[in-house]
């Protein structure tokens, strides 16, 4: 079989597929059904210094091959994470990636020093589109993007960071530079689009939030354009996500450059999307002659 181990700025996958943040828990649920062993990382639901409750509901929504969230990064708080959960994330010898958000720079500074050398990577979420204060306004001015991913490398002495990048900018690219200079060892992308939906017969919004997160198989090609731009443009490693539902998809991001990916949507259409997509990766580079996974990344013939 292919070799499927990956490195991401000095952690070890064994696979590139990674369960992204919101879409999988904590992984206990998910254990039940099969062992998440299997896969080469977790990234938790976003983590906030306390616990939060999220927004209103209705908060969930679908729409033709996407679905649109406002959750509004419902948690239990990091310190509630790092006495249930984490433990359980360890024992399955999975990279175990924080995902962390905050209100103010402080904040970020303080989560990411409460996480240091306790899990294997930090995942900077400056880009929910669903919080309404804090988040969103630091993802979308690389000026800011800088100052915040430079205020949460300052705390962190054991643990890589990775900042997660919103799509909903001028230019993602010259974003992702900014988190670069910051100090980011990693960049992932993409998060949610921002979209609404509507019920025509109430005329109302679908969602309580009015507007959403959008993901799922319909924002590929977006996700996919913005992956090689920002592989083009920096020289960090770079996680790709976004309506990855199968092992060619995940195959193509590769192949635009991306080191690993993040699956979330196609987790709640089908919840062995993810084993799937590991053994079907294994077989297409088998089919292909293709000994080892790394062989195709940012081999895209342009």
């Amino acid at each position: 079989m292919a070799d499927l181990k990956v490195d991401l700025c000095g952690v070890r996958l064994k696979n590139p597929v990674i369960a992204a943040s919101g879409t999988f828990g904590f992984g206990k649920e998910f254990d039940e059904i099969y062992d998440i062993g299997v896969l080469g990382g977790v990234s938790t639901k976003g983590l906030t210094l306390e616990p939060r409750l999220g927004n209103p509901t209705p908060r969930i929504a679908e729409g033709r091959g996407v679905i649109l969230n406002a959750v509004g990064l419902q948690n239990p708080g990091v310190e509630a994470f790092l006495r249930d959960d984490l433990a359980f994330l360890k024992s399955k010898n999975i990279a175990v990636i924080a995902n962390v958000a905050g209100k103010t720079l402080e904040d970020y500074a303080r989560i990411c020093e409460r996480l240091d050398g306790k899990v294997d990577m930090i995942e900077l979420n400056i880009s929910c589109p669903n919080v309404k204060c804090g988040g969103m306004a630091f993802g979308i001015r690389p000026e800011s993007v800088e100052e915040v991913t430079r205020a949460a490398k300052a705390s962190l002495r054991r643990t890589p960071l990775m900042v997660k990048l919103s799509p909903n900018v001028e230019s993602i690219a010259v974003n992702a530079l900014a988190a670069e200079r910051g100090g980011a060892d990693a960049v992932s992308l993409i998060n949610t689009l921002t979209g609404m939906a509507v019920d025509l017969e109430r005329r109302r919004p679908l969602l309580a939030n009015v507007t959403g997160g959008v993901s799922g198989a319909g924002i590929k090609p977006i996700a996919l354009r913005m992956v090689w731009e920002v592989c083009r443009a920096v020289s960090v490693p770079v996680v790709g996500m976004g309506g990855i539902a199968c092992a060619e998809d995940a195959l193509e991001f590769i192949l635009a450059g991306a080191a690993a990916v993040q699956v979330g949507t196609a987790n709640f259409t089908d919840t062995l999307a993810m084993p799937k997509i590991v053994s079907g990766m294994n077989e297409w580079l088998d089919g292909h002659g293709i000994r080892d996974v790394n062989e195709l990344r940012a081999a895209l013939i342009v």
